[in-house]
């Protein structure tokens, strides 16, 4: 009896054990089928936007990999557009049409954003303001340019001034990202973009494209907007310009005067705090012809929730010029 007993108290164990074994791997299976299914359905998904939503402007090699250009308007001098940290130039379709009464204007999407393929080099500032250069020269779009950065793009038009100031006819800063202050540590150098990360991982099974709505944007621009800011390709960059931002702040702060070059800087009017409305404010001192304007009802994305403030800031200073 007592041998039996041992035998029976040793086997119940056992079978639990096998049943959460069973119940674990069904969970497993239950998961891996999920994943399989988001990441077809993501695939089949891009594929379709890919026929719905062509790049309304052109595809411009800069070495080896190709970066959107989108030119409309015709007049001098021509405005160009770098958008903030992880935007893309749909996200400009209020603006550009206005602004493309009055001159030739042009949107790009950096690399990996939007419809430009993605770059082996480091997602910051100088290599922005470089890449940017190649694609001006390769489209054969000729300068002197109004450069108009928003938010990250402002350390991109700032360095571009530094760089090539034969290219700039004068600077718009829209909400400019604030500069870093000169006592931060030297940053580290921003790494190579690609590689995979979990958010980018949960964008290639489709989660990223359930739960992000639509942009406050005209409606031929929304859904275009959406369909590239939810891809694998996309978070990846965004994450990549974001590491490089440290580094990219850095090389902006250094440009410490930009001379007598026409600026004008657009501040948002709201959630503006103290030490916000300062580094707008200090803007001001790169150049000795310099004003602010500010867009009262809006916020950090002027260009969508203030956008005829935006227009009013790059007319004003096309208009300057042609004096």
């Amino acid at each position: 009896m007592g041998n039996k007993n041992n035998i029976k108290e040793e086997r119940t164990p056992t079978r639990r054990g096998r049943g959460c074994l069973i119940w674990l791997g069904g969970i497993l299976a239950g998961l891996l089928v999920l994943l399989l299914a988001g990441a077809i359905y993501e695939s089949l998904a891009e594929a379709a936007d890919a026929q719905a939503y062509p790049p309304p402007g052109q595809m411009v090699d800069v070495g080896g990999y190709r970066l959107h250009l989108n030119c409309t308007g015709s007049g001098s001098p021509t405005v160009v557009i770098d958008t903030g940290w992880g935007d893309a130039s749909a996200g400009w379709g209020w603006v550009q049409p206005e602004v493309a009464k009055t001159t030739r204007i042009c949107t790009y999407d950096r690399a990996g954003m939007g419809w430009s393929e993605a770059s082996p080099q480091p997602r910051m500032a100088r290599e922005f303001a470089k890449e940017l250069h190649t694609l001006l020269a390769n489209a054969h779009e000729a300068g002197p340019y109004v450069l108009v950065g928003h938010s990250l793009g402002g350390y991109t038009v700032l360095v571009y001034a530094h760089d090539y100031p034969a290219e700039v006819a004068g600077l718009v800063l829209i909400d400019a990202q604030k500069l870093p202050t000169e006592d931060v540590a030297t940053p580290q150098p921003a790494p190579k973009p690609g590689g995979t990360s979990l958010p980018s991982l949960i964008a290639r099974i489709g989660v990223v494209r359930l739960l992000t709505g639509l942009q406050n944007l005209p409606p031929e621009d929304k859904q275009a907007y959406k369909a590239s800011s939810v891809t694998p390709r996309w978070v990846q960059t965004a994450l990549d310009e974001g590491r490089g931002m440290a580094e990219g702040g850095a090389q902006a702060r250094a440009v410490t005067t930009l001379g007598a070059l026409p600026l004008i800087v657009l501040s948002r009017g709201k959630d503006q705090d103290a030490d916000w409305a300062a580094s707008q404010a200090g803007f001001l001192r790169l150049s000795t012809d310099s004003q602010q304007l500010f867009a009262d009802q809006s916020g950090h994305a002027i260009q969508i929730e203030q956008p005829e403030a935006a227009v009013a800031a790059i007319v004003k200073m096309v208009e300057q010029l042609r004096k």
